[in-house]
């Protein structure tokens, strides 16, 4: 979704900004302050994040895992996928390494026409593609409902809602293009606050339009919703280039060298991310072959992983992109492979506690975000088992979008692709596999088992590609000592939280409790353990805290 790849947003003045640019600035300073932009960028990010889960909790409390759900999740998914291919994280990736390089070599107005030409040709593109997918989502949209769980009327229903959405594949290519100049200037906060507006449109919308409609067809609220959030997402982000000196030039040259190296550049960047994000529509198709159901519960797993999958991995990545395209740029691999392994071991810190706390906690933390309305206790330990074996795959997804934008720092985007081709084969012959005797789980087991795939091979890639170590030793000790504190935690986790249910009951406000009160054990428990294991990175993250405290008593 948006919010999943397009995070983002904000405003020249920002003191998130001025960080964040600051920590790009070189690579030494970069690596120094990956801990300090990543705990700022991740404030923004987070707040979308919890946006985004502000909206699945109202979605699902009118939905719940329902057939009219499945079906918006396959119709918004393959619009979702064509954004993949074409839109704003392709175009991105291709499109910031390139302007990144031109304004390092001083050559401004060759890097405006470039971005100027590209405006052009994404709205001319991307509209044809969508008119074209609106007049035959008839025919295309029933291909991604193999079996016979799907009936006549919600695959009408899944045609219709993919109609309506449509129109956002070349919104977000516009957003794309935006963002990444954003980015490249060290612009971070308007593209990581934006979809807290877009949260916010598609729950007013939902709530105020569903009752425009009856039965199953109360979901094209949300789909309405989504359109109308995107549209706003756009708007937020455009103003900040009126921060800048960038300034828009009539150019519409499609032979220009500029063009054509963004171009060739983005094609195995499309491929690849186009596999990636295909693996979330295989697990929908496969799904349905499970049950009606089985694609909406899927999803509303899906979103309670992304969470601090968005908040962190997602934060640190952005930071370092224009950071690692530098280095790229000025062949400075030394510092290349220092900021990639500073990354890497701040992804780990935060996302294995993330993933140990989820996969212990599955069934209270899915009962107390959705278990209300039309989304039931059996909904809930559907979803539940889902999120527990999504739990595993957290750091290794995390680990795999800084490899990759690593690779599309240093122009070579192909070799990702590949190892994207066998993630999706891993993860379809796994799910294929397992979904009969294992139901969801079967599916979900095969997302985790190709992430873990995909991160080992793009290391060993990188590895060679770079010459030299990847401070793979220092990240194996840091992640065994971060191993070990999150085993802690998840023991004082499950004891806290079942001591508190047991006291209170499974009364909502006790629910809050119950999960709140084990949440804040863990982060104490593992703070505790990681420093007193003297993990690096906690200590540089304790060091910025200090820091800053002692700067706030002086002022």
């Amino acid at each position: 979704m948006p919010d999943q790849h397009s995070v983002a947003p904000a405003s020249g003045d920002d003191p998130a900004v001025a960080a964040a640019a600051e920590g790009t600035a070189s690579a030494p300073g970069a690596t120094r302050g990956v801990g300090r932009n990543t705990a700022i960028f991740s404030v923004a990010t987070g707040l979308s994040r919890v946006a985004g889960l502000i909206r699945e909790v109202v979605v699902r409390g009118y939905f719940g895992t329902t057939g009219a759900a499945s079906a918006f999740t396959v119709a918004f998914q393959v619009p979702n996928l064509i954004r993949g291919l074409f839109a704003d994280a392709a175009l991105s990736a291709a499109f910031v390494p390139v302007f990144t390089e031109l304004l390092e070599k001083d050559r401004r107005p060759d890097a405006f026409r470039l971005a100027s030409t590209l405006l052009l040709v994404i709205i001319a593109a991307l509209g044809a593609i969508t008119a074209v997918f609106i007049l035959g989502a008839g025919t295309v949209m029933p291909l991604f409902l193999p079996g016979d769980e799907f009936d006549r009327e919600l695959i009408e229903l899944t045609v219709g809602l993919s109609r309506v959405m449509f129109p956002i594949v070349v919104l977000l290519g516009i957003n794309g293009l935006v963002v990444g100049i954003l980015n490249a200037y060290g612009q971070f906060s308007i593209p990581a606050l934006a979809p807290l507006l877009w949260n916010a449109v598609i729950v007013a919308t939902l709530v105020a339009v569903h009752g425009l409609f009856e039965g199953n067809d109360r979901i094209y609220a949300y789909a309405i919703g989504v359109l109308a959030g995107t549209v706003l997402q756009l708007a937020i982000a455009l103003p900040g280039l009126r921060r800048l000196d960038f300034r828009l030039v009539p150019s519409f040259s499609i032979r220009d060298p500029l063009i054509r190296r963004v171009l060739v550049l983005m094609l195995p960047v499309t491929i690849g991310l186009g596999i990636i994000n295909f693996d979330l529509l295989i697990n929908s198709i496969i799904g349905a072959l499970i049950s009606e159901q089985t694609p909406a519960a899927i999803d509303a797993a899906f979103r309670v992983y992304m969470l601090p999958q968005g908040m962190f991995s997602v934060a640190v990545a952005t930071v370092l992109f224009p950071t690692l395209s530098r280095l790229a740029a000025r062949r400075d691999f030394d510092g290349l492979r220092s900021t990639m392994g500073t990354g890497l071991r701040q992804i780990f810190l935060l996302l294995v506690p993330a993933a140990v706390f989820s996969a212990v906690l599955a069934e209270p933390i899915v009962r107390l975000l959705y278990e209300r309305g039309e989304f039931g206790p059996a909904s809930t330990d559907t979803v539940a088992l889902a999120l527990f074996w999504f739990s595993f795959s957290l750091p290794f997804a995390g680990a795999n979008l800084l490899l990759t934008r690593t690779f599309f720092s240093l122009q070579e985007p192909w070799l990702p692709t590949g190892l994207a081709a066998g993630n999706l084969a891993i993860n379809t012959v796994v799910s294929l596999l397992l979904y009969r005797p294992f139901g969801i789980a079967g599916v979900v087991i095969g997302t985790a088992v190709a992430s873990l795939g995909m991160t080992l091979g793009q290391y060993v890639v990188l590895r060679r590609l770079l010459g030299g170590d990847l401070e793979g030793a220092k990240t194996l000790r840091a992640l065994g000592q971060i191993a070990a504190a999150a085993a802690l935690m998840g023991a004082m986790t499950w004891a806290g939280h079942t001591s508190i249910q047991e006291l209170l009951g499974d009364a909502f406000v006790a629910q809050i409790v119950a999960v709140g009160g084990a949440a804040a054990i863990a982060a104490a428990a593992y703070a505790g353990a990681a420093l007193l294991l003297r993990v690096e990175e906690a200590q540089r993250i304790e060091r910025f805290i200090l820091a800053r405290l002692r700067a706030r008593r002086a002022a």
